[in-house]
């Protein structure tokens, strides 16, 4: 496999003069229209023994375990791998390749959490502010956007919900499910604040108040706050049933006999978006993760918050900060895992070595840990950046005159 070796920088055009409509445009546009974001790559020089390394693994878990998807490792913020291995349809025999998008899963609990955070930087919302604020007849009482991103709400699992009081054929929206919590008469787990409860149902509540406090579809919302800015191009939210299939969009699968790969089926819980339901290449994921970390969507004190753990009322620490998991005990890591109809994703983050792995697969892989550690080993094995001047921000901008 050859490594394209091209450096790229980021550029901004010259401001230009606006109008006075002009001036009504979002923000976000602005930063859409002013900057195009682009990532940078370690040149082949430097990286060919790492990336033979790097191969030979990927290469090895897609003949033994499996694995069909993408792998890209970043070091301070640059591409130093990034390849693909499999098939994207397992009937036409067409392999994986830069541009195929996965489904995210619950990775994209973190978007879902800095789209809350923009609206709280522009004072739309507080994080103190209750879920009945904007739902008055939400059923669970005196929880807190906080509480849903900390997952410290103890609401139940919509998924029950669905799957036991849900009565159309078409699977449930956002504002259908909210709905529905309203008038299921299910009992949540545990007052607010009380415990820590891993759950998606907060995450869909939390789409759904970004719907309601932005008047827009959570769709638009984070393509012209988040996808826009960033220039994810490849990236959208996905609502099954009511969102038609886009181009390179895969389909997850699962192993039948140990030999033959059937398509899974959507659920009636595939229609929800918060919880999961964004599609991204690998590299769209670096550049999130850059600009997320550059300050190019919100404040470092906003990141902060995202990347502190939560607390339960009585003060007890849990692993969970705002759409990320927090490690700091084994190793200091910022992750999160997607597990979703056949996709395995994972985003994980080792601030200490500047160094990021996005793995995303799409045939129920369930070794995603065991991946990750072994490719960070190499990596920190095989990979040394003597030269100062390799050392760029990961997002460096120029002035274009």
């Amino acid at each position: 496999m050859v490594i394209s070796s091209s450096f790229m920088l980021v550029t901004i055009s010259s401001f230009p003069k606006y109008s006075e409509a002009k001036k009504a445009t979002t923000f976000s546009t602005l930063m859409q229209e002013e900057k195009s974001i682009t990532i940078e790559r370690y040149p082949e020089s430097i990286t060919q023994n790492v990336n033979n390394k790097l191969d030979s693994l990927l290469n090895k878990v897609n003949k033994l375990q499996d694995f069909h998807g993408s792998l890209l490792v970043a070091k301070n913020g640059k591409i130093l791998y990034s390849n693909q291995v499999g098939f994207a349809d397992f009937y036409k025999k067409e392999s994986l390749n830069k541009a195929s998008v996965f489904q995210l899963g619950s990775v994209s609990k973190q978007f879902t959490a800095a789209a809350i955070m923009i609206l709280y930087e522009r004072n739309q919302l507080q994080l103190s502010d209750t879920v009945n604020k904007y739902f008055p007849n939400f059923p669970y009482e005196h929880v807190t956007i906080k509480n849903l991103l900390n997952h410290t709400a103890g609401l139940p699992k919509y998924f029950w919900v669905a799957e036991h009081k849900w009565k159309q054929e078409k699977a449930p929206t956002n504002s259908e499910m909210m709905s529905l919590l309203e008038s299921s008469n299910t009992l949540r787990f545990f007052k607010p604040g009380r415990n820590f409860d891993y759950s998606n149902t907060g995450y869909m509540v939390l789409a759904s108040i970004v719907e309601k406090v932005s008047g827009t579809s959570f769709s638009d919302f984070v393509k012209t706050n988040i996808f826009d800015p960033l220039d994810m191009k490849e990236s959208f939210v996905y609502s099954y049933e009511k969102d038609s299939i886009r181009k390179n969009q895969l389909d997850g699968y699962r192993l039948y006999r140990g030999w033959r790969h059937l398509k899974i089926n959507n659920t009636v819980n595939d229609a929800i978006v918060g919880d999961k339901n964004i599609y991204a290449t690998s590299e769209d994921l670096l550049k999130w993760i850059n600009g997320l970390n550059s300050g190019k969507l919100i404040s470092k004190e906003s990141l902060d918050l995202m990347y502190t753990k939560g607390e339960t009322v009585s003060g007890r620490k849990i692993p969970y900060g705002f759409g990320f998991r927090i490690n700091k005990r084994d190793e200091n890591t910022i992750y999160h895992h997607g597990k979703w109809n056949g996709f395995r994703t994972a985003l994980t983050q080792y601030p200490e070595d500047d160094l990021v792995i996005i793995v995303l697969e799409h045939t129920s892989f369930n070794a995603i840990t065991s991946l990750n550690r072994k490719v960070k080993k190499i990596v920190l094995e095989n990979f040394m950046v003597n030269d100062p001047n390799l050392k760029m921000n990961p997002l460096t901008l120029v002035e274009a005159f």
